[in-house]
């Protein structure tokens, strides 16, 4: 008489050679499904910042930038020079502080005088991973991040959300992952 652990043991054994090669077969389907990990790039196209003109002119009022933050539901734009240049960043935290909070008009100071420069800015790559990118908003206590090419050209911005939404999808898809695999059904099953 042999107990039920026992029994299902005994169907479970598999010559070493053929169970190495299940076990190899299984965790290259398993890699296979749970990705390297997400880059800036990928946050970004699922960013609300993708869908609209994040760039104001340095040049403008106050008020054109605050007019954008209202009309797109965003916090953050990238500042432009006369030239189409990168040249820093102005929020919505920047208009609480140095303008509301000193009593003065959003149509009477310009976007230069408010704004983060360029020269202070911290960016990212379009290819750095997500974790890099809350790293480094995380080191320097900002929200917003511009992603810049190699010619220092801008391609886009993300914000802490839209990163942080991309991890929690990417974590979300390795648990489904690994428990498809627990299960048995393999690393590419889907467990519906």
């Amino acid at each position: 008489m042999f107990s039920l652990a026992s029994q299902v043991s005994r169907r479970c054994i598999v010559p070493a050679a053929s169970s190495a090669a299940v076990q190899q077969i299984s965790l290259r389907s398993f890699a296979q499904t749970v990705k390297e990990g997400l880059t800036a790039t990928d946050a970004w196209n699922k960013s609300c910042y993708s869908e609209i003109d994040y760039t104001v002119s340095e040049d403008l009022p106050v008020y054109e930038a605050v007019q954008k933050f209202a009309a797109y539901n965003i916090g953050c734009l990238v500042t432009t020079d006369k030239d189409g240049k990168i040249s820093g960043v102005v929020s919505e935290r920047d208009y609480v502080c140095k303008v509301a909070l000193l009593g003065k008009t959003s149509k009477d100071v310009s976007i230069k005088e408010i704004s983060t420069k360029s020269a202070n800015l911290i960016t990212a790559s379009p290819n750095e991973t997500v974790s890099n990118c809350m790293a480094k908003m995380l080191m320097k206590d900002i929200r917003h991040l511009p992603l810049l090419d190699n010619d220092g050209g801008v391609v886009g911005i993300v914000s802490i959300k839209d990163l942080v939404k991309s991890e929690l999808k990417e974590k979300e898809e390795a648990i489904k992952a690994l428990s498809d695999f627990a299960l048995g059904k393999g690393g590419h099953f889907g467990s519906e």
